[in-house]
C-alpha cells in the first residue's frame, strides 16, 4: 500500500466535500492533515490547487501562519482568503500589514492593504503609495485612477480629478490591446466631460 501524501489527502478531502458539503467534517479533516504534516512546504503545496476554495485554503493557511508568522506569501494568501469570505477590512488589513512588514516587496500585501482602507480618500492615498513603490504595476495604477475618480466625483475635488485623468492617460499610453485602449479612452472621455 502506498502512503498518502498531504497533497493526495487534501485532494481526497476536497472530493468528499464536493459530495457531502459538510463544512464541520471538512474543517476537522483539514485540521487533522495539518496536525499530521510537519512539512510546512508540503502543506502549502497540498492546498495550492484549492487556493480559490477559501473554505479549504483559509484553515490550512491559518495553521501555516501559526508555524511561520513571518512568511509574507502565506500571510497574503490567508488575508486574501479572509477578504473573499467577508472577514472584514480590520482583520485583513492587519494581516496585510504583517505581510508588508515581513516582506516590503510583496505586491499582494500592498494591494490588500490598499483595498482594506474604508475611506475613499484614504484608499486613494494608499493606492498612490502602492504605485509609488511599484511604478510598473498597472493594476495598482488602475485602482488609483478609479479611486481618484470616485473621490473627485463624491467630493468635487479637482486635484483628485487631475490625478484620475493623468493616471488613465498614462495607462492609455502603455495599453497593449485594443480592448484596453477602448476602455481607457471611454473612461477618459467621461471624466473630461465632468464639471467640478
Amino acid at each position: 500500500m502506498v502512503a498518502s501524501t498531504p497533497k493526495s489527502t487534501v485532494a481526497a478531502i476536497v472530493r468528499d466535500y464536493h459530495v457531502d458539503a459538510d463544512i464541520p467534517k471538512l474543517l476537522a479533516r483539514l485540521d487533522a492533515v495539518c496536525a499530521e504534516t510537519s512539512d510546512t512546504a508540503a502543506l502549502i503545496a497540498a492546498v495550492e490547487p484549492y487556493r480559490e476554495m477559501h473554505e479549504v485554503a483559509g484553515p490550512v493557511y491559518e495553521r501555516v501562519v501559526e508555524r511561520e508568522p513571518e512568511n509574507a506569501a502565506v500571510l497574503v494568501a490567508l488575508a486574501n482568503a479572509y477578504w473573499l469570505t467577508g472577514r472584514g477590512p480590520g482583520v485583513v488589513g492587519e494581516i496585510a500589514a504583517r505581510a508588508m512588514a515581513a516582506d516590503p516587496t510583496n505586491r499582494g500585501a500592498w494591494h490588500l492593504w490598499a483595498l482594506t482602507e474604508s475611506a475613499p480618500r484614504g484608499r486613494m492615498q494608499r493606492w498612490h503609495q502602492v504605485t509609488t513603490r511599484f511604478p510598473d504595476d498597472k493594476l495598482a495604477h488602475a485602482a488609483l485612477a478609479d479611486n481618484a475618480a470616485s473621490v473627485a466625483s463624491a467630493e468635487n475635488d479637482p486635484v483628485a480629478m487631475k490625478l484620475a485623468i493623468g493616471t488613465y492617460e498614462m495607462l492609455l499610453a502603455t495599453a497593449t490591446s485594443d480592448e484596453e485602449r477602448s476602455a481607457l479612452g471611454s473612461a477618459l472621455g467621461t471624466l473630461k466631460q465632468w464639471k467640478l
